[in-house]
């Protein structure tokens, strides 16, 4: 039988900080991605186009509350 490493117990079970450290450094992959996909002109077009989309729906709104006297 091989000797486990040294992240893992000697039933072979990773340790509490091996777990931790690869969910840090997946958060940390994918926080990154996240910040990197915000920054193509794509996101800024997506990103326009949601706050246009709002602001109509928004003086839509306020048209339908005119009508209704409110």
């Amino acid at each position: 039988m091989s000797e486990p490493g040294p992240d893992y117990t000697a039933d072979g079970v990773p340790t509490f900080d091996f777990v931790r450290d690869r969910i840090e450094q997946r958060a940390a992959t994918a926080d990154g991605a996240g910040e990197l996909d915000a920054a193509t002109p794509e996101a800024h077009d997506l990103d326009r186009q949601e706050a246009e989309r709002a602001e109509a729906a928004r003086a839509k709104l306020e048209e339908i509350r005119r009508s209704l006297g409110g």
